[in-house]
């Protein structure tokens, strides 16, 4: 796991989560100077994530260990924020639910927080590695019919499907580094490690970004995973407001990190 760093050290501390098989530069590279202007921003690379690693991803409970870690090392333990894209909003949320390092804000990304036994998530993960895994190293699927619809999406004027996959990385960054352990082990410990109900530290203000395209389920599990989330309704897709619009993006972030 990387930690890398924009801004000054003595400006308050913004975590940034990226969110599935997401190279950190492709997932924030938009938002990270607007950001750094006001706050130290501290991009996450999870391990196996990073072409500077040598190690493979290996479960969520150990990339949140180092995590802490790193804060409890660098920053005092303390940090004024953080922000979690999709899978990065999990992230967050254990954060708040372990409370072991100090946080005053976590705000969810259009996360699904979706879980599920063992069984059916190696299933899905298996199956997710077999769909995603030559298009994260050639920029195109095993699949023709996968990459004939892949195709017709960036040929699609539409903003929103260029920028889906520019968040990943893959439209920039060679992505190669990653492996298909790192693969497996993300999709399926995202899915088996159990995330609290009504999560409340007593001290971490939970914001939510709603992509309400997403549909109303996912509005019903965050007042379900969380005590009086601040819901923040969009009628966007999934994480759209990051991707197609990054300064209003940052804006929104700015607005809630009071410090």
């Amino acid at each position: 796991m990387k930690i890398h760093e924009f801004g000054e050290k003595k400006k308050p501390v913004i975590l940034l989560l990226p969110g599935t098989m997401c190279y950190w530069k492709g997932n924030f590279g938009n938002v990270i100077d607007n950001l750094s202007k006001d706050f130290l921003v501290a991009a996450v690379a999870y391990t196996g994530f990073d072409e500077t690693d040598t190690e493979s991803y290996s479960s969520v409970t150990d990339e949140l260990e180092r995590i802490e870690r790193y804060i409890k090392d660098h920053y005092d333990g303390k940090i004024l924020a953080a922000y979690g894209s999709s899978l990065g909003g999990t992230f967050v949320a254990h954060l708040a639910a372990r409370h072991h390092i100090s946080m005053k804000y976590g705000i969810i990304g259009s996360s699904d927080l979706d879980q599920a036994g063992n069984m059916k998530a190696t299933a899905m993960a298996k199956l997710m590695v077999i769909v995603t895994y030559n298009f994260i190293h050639t920029g195109h699927y095993n699949s023709k019919l996968m990459q004939k619809r892949y195709e017709k999406q960036m040929a699609d004027p539409d903003p929103y499907n260029k920028a889906f996959v520019a968040v990943t990385g893959r439209d920039k960054y060679d992505m190669s580094f990653i492996t298909k352990n790192s693969l497996l082990n993300q999709f399926k410990s995202d899915l088996i490690t159990p995330l609290p109900m009504g999560i409340d530290n007593g001290e971490t203000q939970i914001h939510v970004f709603y992509a309400k395209k997403m549909g109303e389920k996912y509005l019903e599990r965050y007042k379900k995973y969380f005590k009086d989330p601040i819901i923040h309704e969009q009628d966007m897709r999934h994480e759209e407001l990051l991707g197609v619009y990054p300064e209003d993006w940052c804006k929104l972030v700015k607005e809630i990190c009071i410090y």
